[in-house]
C-alpha cells in the first residue's frame, strides 16, 4: 500500500500538470463565428463545439487532426427548465446571472459544470443540433447531463483516448486502457464528450452508431461505447445538423461579391509559397517590396497556427 507521502506527492504532481494542461495559449486570429446570430439559433439538447486555446487543446488538435477540442451541451434558462428537481440541481451547481442561457460542460481541473453561454462569445464555435429529436427527449438529456454535475475530470480517460486514436504507439490499444474496462460508464469521473454521447444514447438517439445489414435486408443499429467519443464526431455525425455562423453571412445570392476584399495581395505561410504566377496583377513597384505579418490559421491539414505574410506582387505584365 501507498502511504500518506506517496499519495500526496502524486496528488501535487497532478495538480501541477492539470493546471499546466488547461493554460491558456494566445488565440491566433479572429473568431469565425457570430456569436449573435448563434445565439438566437441555439436549442436546448443542441451540441457545441468549441475551438481551444490551451495546452491540452493543442494537444487534442495534433491527436484528433481536428481544430474541434471542446464541446458543451446547451440547457437554456433556467425559467425554461420545468422538472423543479433538474431546475434547483443545475441552480445548486450554477451561481451566476440566473437569466443567463447555459451550457453543461466537462473541464479539466473543474469537473462537470455549469457555465454561461457568453463564455464563449469570442471563440470558433460550431451548433450541432440532433435532427428530430423529440422535446420530451430533449428534456431527459438536460436532465441527464444535470444529474452529473460535480462530479471530476477523468484525465485518465483523456489520454487514453488520446492514444487510442493516434496512429503510432508502443502498447497495444487495449492494454491498460480505462475505455474497454468492463465497468465502463459514468460513474465519479468523465470527460465532455463523453457525457454528451452518454446523454443522447440514454434516449437512443445516434451519434456515430455501428451499422449491420442482418439477413433478409434487415438494418441493425449498435451504440459505440461512449468513451472513445471525440468532439468532432458530433460534426461527422450524420444525424446532427452542423451549423456555421459566419461572421460575413452571404444570405443572399451573390452576396460574396460584395465581400471586402482586399485586391493587392496574397496571404502565404511564407514567400516560398507565394509563386510570382499567383501574385496580383496592377501592383505598384513600391508595392512589390511592400510586406507586412497578420496573425492567421496555417494552411493545410494540422498545420500549426501562426503569423503570415502579405506579399503584394509587382505586374505580371
Amino acid at each position: 500500500m501507498k502511504n500518506n507521502d506517496e499519495v500526496s506527492m502524486a496528488g501535487w504532481v497532478h495538480d501541477r500538470f492539470t493546471r499546466w494542461l488547461a493554460q491558456e495559449m494566445q488565440a491566433v486570429g479572429k473568431t469565425q463565428c457570430d456569436f449573435n446570430r448563434l445565439r438566437d439559433a441555439i436549442r436546448p439538447a443542441d451540441v457545441l463545439l468549441v475551438e481551444g486555446h490551451t495546452r491540452l487543446s493543442q494537444f487534442i488538435k495534433n491527436i484528433t487532426q481536428s481544430r474541434w477540442t471542446h464541446s458543451a451541451l446547451y440547457i437554456g434558462h433556467l425559467h425554461e427548465i420545468g422538472d423543479d428537481h433538474v431546475r434547483r440541481r443545475i441552480q445548486n451547481a450554477y451561481h451566476g446571472d440566473p437569466h443567463e442561457p447555459l451550457l453543461i460542460e466537462g473541464l479539466i481541473g473543474e469537473g462537470i459544470i455549469a457555465v454561461p453561454l457568453s463564455k464563449y462569445r469570442d471563440a470558433t464555435l460550431r451548433l450541432c443540433q440532433p435532427r428530430g429529436l423529440a422535446r420530451e427527449d430533449a428534456a431527459k438529456i438536460v436532465s441527464f447531463a444535470a444529474h452529473h454535475l460535480g462530479i471530476g475530470y477523468d484525465t485518465r480517460q483523456l489520454f487514453d483516448l488520446a492514444r487510442f486514436v493516434s496512429p503510432y504507439g508502443v502498447l497495444p490499444r487495449r492494454w491498460r486502457s480505462t475505455l474497454f474496462d468492463g465497468t465502463a460508464g459514468i460513474a465519479d469521473r468523465t470527460i465532455c464528450s463523453t457525457l454528451i454521447a452518454a446523454a443522447f444514447q440514454s434516449v437512443n438517439f445516434p451519434v456515430l452508431p455501428v451499422m449491420d445489414r442482418q439477413g433478409g435486408g434487415e438494418m441493425r443499429l449498435y451504440q459505440r461505447n461512449p468513451r472513445l467519443c471525440l468532439p468532432r464526431d458530433f460534426d461527422y455525425s450524420p444525424y446532427f445538423d452542423s451549423i456555421k455562423f459566419p461572421p460575413l453571412a452571404l444570405d443572399e445570392a451573390g452576396g460574396y461579391r460584395d465581400l471586402p476584399w482586399d485586391g493587392r495581395g496574397v496571404v502565404c505561410n511564407g514567400e516560398d509559397d507565394c509563386p510570382p504566377a499567383a501574385l496580383v496583377e496592377n501592383a505598384t513597384p513600391e508595392e512589390a517590396v511592400e510586406r507586412h505579418e497578420v496573425r492567421g490559421r496555417g494552411f493545410g491539414r494540422g498545420r500549426r497556427a501562426g503569423k503570415h505574410r502579405v506579399i503584394l506582387g509587382a505586374s505580371k505584365t
